[in-house]
C-alpha cells in the first residue's frame, strides 16, 4: 500500500512539474522601478531585482538545510548495541 501511494505522489509531482505558468508577482514599487528603467533602456535594476528574489527565497532553505545537516550529524547513533533481557516481563 504505502509503495503505492509512494508512487502516486511521485508520478504527480512530475506532472506537475511541466505545468508552469509565468507568474508576474511584483510589488508596486518594484514593479514601478523597473517599469521605468526599461522604459530607459536599462536592464541592471531588472537583473538585480530578480537575484535578489532568488536570494531571498535560497536563503530559508539554506539555512534549514544546514540546521538538518548538523542535527542529523549531532544525533545519528553509530555502533548501538542492545541489551535484550533472555526472560520475559511479567506485567502484572
Amino acid at each position: 500500500m504505502k509503495n503505492w501511494i509512494k508512487g502516486t505522489v511521485i508520478i504527480a509531482l512530475f506532472c506537475l512539474s511541466f505545468w508552469v505558468k509565468p507568474v508576474l508577482a511584483q510589488c508596486a514599487q518594484c514593479a514601478a522601478s523597473v517599469e521605468s528603467n526599461a522604459k530607459n533602456g536599462g536592464t541592471s535594476t531588472a537583473k538585480g531585482l530578480n537575484n535578489g528574489i532568488l536570494f531571498l527565497l535560497a536563503a530559508p532553505y539554506l539555512a534549514g538545510g544546514i540546521g538538518a545537516y548538523v542535527w542529523y550529524k549531532k544525533y545519528r547513533r553509530k555502533n548501538v548495541q542492545l541489551e535484550m533481557r533472555e526472560h520475559k516481563l511479567n506485567m502484572n
